[in-house]
């Protein structure tokens, strides 16, 4: 797996994100790493906050950032062009510039001279290591859980870090194994699997979560969504290649539409188990769905455990929210921990 040493504290950017869909990376840090953040930085326009102080870079450099971290990405994973006045302008305030974009910032001229001439350096963390494997679908030792999705930047990372959180609390032997650049910036160790080579992800999925000892686990950080019409190979990739025992699916309550794609619906919760199930067993027939975890961020307290209630008895299974709703979720990690 890449291991990285990036520089910190962070100013996070965040562009012209009026989505919070698309500044997952920034939320992410300040909700899991707030300690490397400083602050954020917006360009006009931006109406997506993660509640630190607003620096400008040269004010993010005198409160002990070193870097400006890409919190924000557009559609395919671009540097925008209307970005790169202000990354430069990061680099000649003293930070280095970290991004987990598509585009390489190494390959973006303009920012490879700003740097050059500051001083600076440029990391791509969205770089996955070179001589990557094909999936062989070999049984390996251990347990696994993958987080799965109706759609995309809807809480697989946060409930793949919040059910590692509370298998630690529990005194379980267990790994995060983060698959995008955001849970790799957290955890500092990860394959971005969304830039491998699509013949390659099953294989990297593999390699991510080795053959363990038969009480470790380990949770996956799932990506994308088997339903989304741009991103579905990704996921079927990584859910063969992680070959689970469990599986949590992640929900928003209230999302009615894949994101970006106001045209295509979200699948209802049954459909989704379904198709899961029914890809999941080319490679583990043991599999099983242990638990919904619902992003209730759009709802009220009361609105958000009506929606919990209902989804376990449509389905018979534990759902919590993992950010707001400990009980419930103390019976999600239950759930987990009875399917091994």
């Amino acid at each position: 797996m890449n291991a990285y040493e990036l520089p910190q504290p962070y100013l996070l950017f965040m562009g012209d994100a009026t989505e919070a869909g698309f500044a997952k990376t920034a939320l992410g840090l300040k909700d899991w790493a707030p300690e490397r953040c400083v602050g954020e930085w917006h360009l006009p326009g931006g109406s997506v906050f993660t509640g630190l102080p607003e620096l400008a870079p040269r004010q993010a450099y005198a409160e002990g950032a070193r870097a400006l971290l890409i919190g924000v990405a557009a559609v395919g994973g671009a540097i925008m062009p209307h970005w790169l006045p202000a990354l430069v302008e990061a680099l000649e305030a003293g930070l280095d510039l970290i991004s987990g974009m598509h585009t390489r910032m190494a390959d973006t001229p303009v920012l490879v001279e700003a740097a050059a001439r500051c001083g600076r350096r440029l990391y791509d963390v969205r770089t996955p290591p070179k001589n990557l494997p094909i999936g062989k679908g070999n049984k390996r030792s251990g347990r696994r859980l993958l987080t799965v999705g109706t759609d995309c930047a809807l809480g697989k990372k946060y409930t793949a870090l919040a059910l590692t959180t509370a298998l630690q609390a529990r005194d379980v032997a267990v790994s995060f194994r983060a698959t995008g650049q955001t849970g790799i910036m957290i955890a500092g160790a990860g394959i971005p699997i969304d830039a491998v080579v699509s013949d390659f992800v099953a294989g990297a999925a593999e390699l991510l979560s080795p053959a363990a000892d038969g009480a470790h686990w380990d949770i996956i950080e799932g990506q994308g969504s088997l339903f989304h019409p741009s991103f579905a190979g990704v996921s079927l990739g990584l859910l063969h290649g992680s070959q689970p025992d469990v599986l949590v699916l992640c929900h928003e309550a209230g999302r009615t539409h894949m994101l970006g794609l106001p045209d295509y619906p979200v699948p209802s919760l049954k459909e989704a188990i379904e198709l899961h199930l029914a890809l999941a067993r080319r490679v583990n027939p043991a599999v099983r769905v242990a638990a919904v975890s619902l992003n209730t961020s759009q709802l009220s307290d009361a609105e958000a455990l009506a929606a919990i209630h209902a989804v376990r008895e449509e389905l018979g299974i534990p759902c919590a929210d993992p950010l707001r709703h400990p009980v419930e979720f103390a019976a999600v990690v239950d759930a987990c921990l009875a399917m091994a």
